[in-house]
């Protein structure tokens, strides 16, 4: 799969003067106690946007959860999963794990029913793409109006080769296709444009995170499951989330995303955070050796990595 996890950007120092806070329309949840959010979002001069703690965070703290804009379950997801939420169904019998999922996504569900996807998910297939498979959920999204075409706009798109481009002409025809043939009326689509297409695509291809389900268990066993490697087969899906795609990449990180039953993440502090000081997670396997870690950032994310660890040679 092509890496997943963030906005292209230049990696920094783990500190970093905030300029200004933005303001987003985005809710999260922190832990269980009434404190105010203990994060804000500010425009850095060096990193662009970037997450900072606004009180000091322990170590093992949940510093938010966070719901993804749009999910998709893996083609080779290695167990069934909801439709919805992509946690592991309970039966075969629905392709939604509850009432509550099935509520929340029955309209755009129904729309995702009325076209065939076969040569579309063939495409994808034959070819080894996952991301499409998120443009699809999200125009059934728009076209049932649980979303906005511009909801993704927000976050950084990647740069992309002629190549790349030229690809991504055949399936935004695949997908335009198969909504046309299901006699979607020609108003609800309208918004589908090669333009929208690619543009999203390109913002998903760096901001889509891999899920890999950790399950229950103790704090060190999930600890230990955040640093798996992005390449590893047990993933269920992947999904885009605004928040959580704002959090700049260290070597050494200070917080990591977790999914213990469902695309719902979790923020956690991975040791205790100062006020002030920037929140980071690492975006590949932090157990490679610092050139391959930097072949792999510069690669899949477009930047070279500058965090303390690999500037130190570790």
């Amino acid at each position: 799969m092509a890496m997943s996890h963030s906005l292209l950007r230049l990696a920094s120092s783990r500190f970093t003067k905030p300029l200004h806070l933005f303001s987003f329309s985005f809710s999260f949840s922190t832990t269980s106690t009434q404190k105010p959010p203990p994060i804000q979002v500010s425009l850095t001069d060096t990193v662009g946007r970037a997450v900072f703690a606004t009180r000091p965070i322990p170590t093992g703290d949940l510093i938010h959860t966070a719901e993804p804009a749009v999910c998709h379950p893996s083609p080779s997801a290695p167990h069934p999963v909801c439709y919805s939420c992509l946690a592991r169904l309970p039966n075969l019998s629905s392709p939604f794990c509850s009432h509550r999922c099935r509520t929340l996504t029955q309209e755009y569900y129904d729309v995702e029913m009325k076209a065939n996807w076969m040569d579309f998910n063939n495409y994808c297939r034959n070819r080894g793409l996952k991301f499409p498979f998120l443009v699809k959920r999200l125009a059934c999204m728009i076209i049932s109006g649980v979303a906005r075409s511009d909801s993704l706009d927000i976050l950084q798109p990647a740069s992309l080769t002629p190549e790349m481009i030229l690809e991504m002409e055949e399936g935004f025809n695949l997908l335009r296709n198969a909504f046309t043939k299901a006699l979607i009326a020609d108003e609800q689509i309208a918004f589908l444009t090669k333009q929208w297409y690619i543009s999203v695509l390109a913002r998903i291809r760096i901001n889509a995170f891999r899920i890999e389900l950790a399950g229950g268990g103790s704090y060190e066993d999930l600890l230990s499951s955040a640093f798996a490697s992005v390449e590893a087969e047990a993933a269920v899906g992947n999904a885009v989330y605004i928040l959580a795609s704002f959090y700049n990449h260290d070597c050494d990180p200070n917080a990591h995303i977790i999914w213990i039953d469902n695309a719902v993440a979790k923020l956690k502090a991975l040791r205790d955070i100062h006020e002030g000081e920037e929140l980071r997670i690492c975006y590949i396997d932090a157990s490679m050796d610092r050139d391959a870690r930097r072949e792999l950032l510069f690669q899949g994310f477009g930047f070279q990595c500058n965090c303390s660890r690999c500037l130190h040679g570790d």
